[in-house]
């Protein structure tokens, strides 16, 4: 079955069909020559825009919290679990849990046309040899840049992937390719980013403090069987960028009144005004204060999405969260109460949850919008419109990486004392004695930066990713996912996804036998 993805090029729509082979020999939509469009540096620059716009649909609406479901830190809300045994295998890794689940591969066709039209921007002005500090070098390095990261992603969610460099397009094909090759070709875009990305840009943006952010992800988390896995040179990444950047009051990075902070190093740049929203909370809000409040109350939603109990309890009841912590309340919802009145279950008893109910357990916060509460002045007075920005790079997360490398390296009081800055910043600038890090071994680092990482960067999508990296998914998962753990089905090999279905039907170079081990 045919899916098709409208992508926006050159202020025009284009249908891609579900294969990456498809979307990737698609004629130009313009009676240009392709040589022409991608060498002529206003329509690059057209095209780069319209890669932009598509790429941050990747984290709107339900689909920007596909890869948030089933980790420790996230899942689904019960209801949804009940009303949808298909998507209910991303939280329980049963037999649902195939091929043929279209959410799988929507998460994969939404990213192969950014991929598809960097490389030919990429191809296009590498034909004319473009210098950093130049127009046509900065939106090179912008290309690779958005090309490196979505490859990434998709390495670290599938595995093995097609590499789609256009001067090796007769060699490569569309076939998956080995890790190492497709490591490789992560590293080299993202070093051409770090070193063509102009130092400052339009928000949202790619700069080469981005680059240099990302390349050292990269060093991190290539798997090790590659041989490219190197905290050190991830650690000099790191430290070419961080300077340029710094830490402000926590709660101000979830101001819609002060987007793009001094932390902030690349941003999705969204509002609440149509079709610039990105509909997250109608689908992180509760059912419970919808059906007392309506779509007018900025909290209210459809618990498509909700915390895991480790995620939101303190660390007295088995769970992360720290007296005196400030981010626990911005991250989290707690209090339902809204104008003096606080919500029940009554009004959606007919769910029929019994004690699976949680849609007045804690919910995710980051990304409420008052701007579309029925009492905000602009009398949006729906949740569906929200439209804060979402970080997709910021210091606080570089910082914890750089610790990590600095672990990795025996460096583990400096380690330390990079984690201790972050943590002072949660405690409103004073960090009392009990709550600082003290001396400890380099394993018991290691296990405790993994759940500083909840705590600071709580559903901002790199929860799935650390976890794959670290080599803890499954025993975390399966710990700590309520889904998860009921259903104890998990195995190693759901660690990463299933190709797509459609790809084996539609693509020729990837047929059946190229499935990733486990899945049917």
């Amino acid at each position: 079955m045919k899916r098709n993805i409208k992508w926006s090029l050159m202020a025009a729509s284009v249908m891609f069909l579900a294969s990456c082979k498809n979307f990737l020999n698609e004629e130009s939509i313009t009676k240009l020559g392709e040589d022409k469009v991608y060498s002529d540096i206003g329509l690059v620059e057209t095209s780069l825009k319209g890669i932009y716009a598509n790429w941050k649909n990747v984290r709107t609406d339900e689909q920007g919290l596909i890869m948030m479901m089933g980790t420790d830190e996230t899942q689904q809300g019960a209801f949804q679990m009940k009303g949808d045994a298909i998507k209910g295998g991303l939280d329980r890794y049963d037999a649902n849990l195939n091929s043929t689940v279209n959410h799988i591969a929507n998460q994969w066709n939404i990213r192969w046309p950014l991929v598809n039209e960097s490389a030919k921007i990429i191809r296009g002005l590498e034909s004319g040899n473009p210098a950093a500090g130049t127009k046509e070098g900065g939106l090179y390095g912008e290309a690779c840049f958005v090309r490196g990261f979505v490859d990434f992603q998709l390495a670290m969610y599938w595995g093995e992937i097609p590499i789609r460099d256009m001067k090796r397009e007769a060699e490569l094909g569309f076939r998956r390719q080995p890790l190492k090759d497709v490591w490789a070709f992560i590293i080299d875009d993202l070093t051409k980013a770090a070193t063509f990305c102009p130092k400052t840009n339009q928000p949202g943006r790619a700069t080469s403090g981005a680059g240099w952010a990302m390349l050292g992800k990269a060093y991190m988390s290539a798997p090790e069987s590659t041989g490219l896995r190197d905290f050190a040179k991830a650690q000099e990444c790191f430290e070419k960028m961080m300077a340029d950047y710094s830490l402000v009051p926590y709660k101000d990075l979830w101001d819609f009144s002060k987007p793009n902070t001094a932390e902030a190093i690349l941003e999705f740049q969204f509002s609440p005004v149509y079709p610039n929203n990105n509909k997250i909370q109608f689908q992180i809000g509760s059912r419970a204060v919808q059906s007392y409040f309506g779509d007018g109350c900025y909290y209210s939603g459809y618990d498509k999405l909700v915390p895991t109990q480790y995620a939101y309890e303190t660390v007295a009841n088995g769970g992360i969260w720290e007296d005196g912590d400030l981010r626990k309340e911005e991250s989290i919802r707690y209090d339902f109460t809204y104008y003096g009145e606080t919500p029940t279950l009554d009004r959606i008893s007919w769910e029929d949850l019994g004690p699976n109910h949680d849609e007045l357990k804690p919910h995710v916060k980051k990304y409420e919008d008052f701007r579309v509460d029925k009492h905000h002045e602009m009398r949006i007075s729906n949740m569906w419109n929200s439209g804060k920005n979402i970080p997709v790079l910021r210091l606080a997360d570089i910082k914890l990486c750089y610790a990590e490398c600095l672990n990795e390296a025996g460096k583990t009081n400096d380690a330390i004392l990079v984690v201790n800055e972050v943590r002072k910043r949660a405690w409103g600038g004073t960090l009392p004695d009990d709550k600082s890090w003290k001396a400890m071994s380099k394993d018991e680092f290691k296990a405790k930066i993994m759940d500083e990482r909840i705590r600071e960067l709580f559903a901002e999508d790199w929860r799935r990713i650390d976890l794959i990296r670290t080599g803890k998914f499954v025993e975390l998962v399966k710990a700590r996912n309520k889904w998860a753990k009921e259903s104890g089905k998990i195995q190693p090999f759901n660690t990463i996804f299933p190709i797509p279905d459609t790809e084996l039907k539609l693509n020729g170079d990837i047929g059946p036998e190229d499935q990733n081990p486990g899945y049917n």
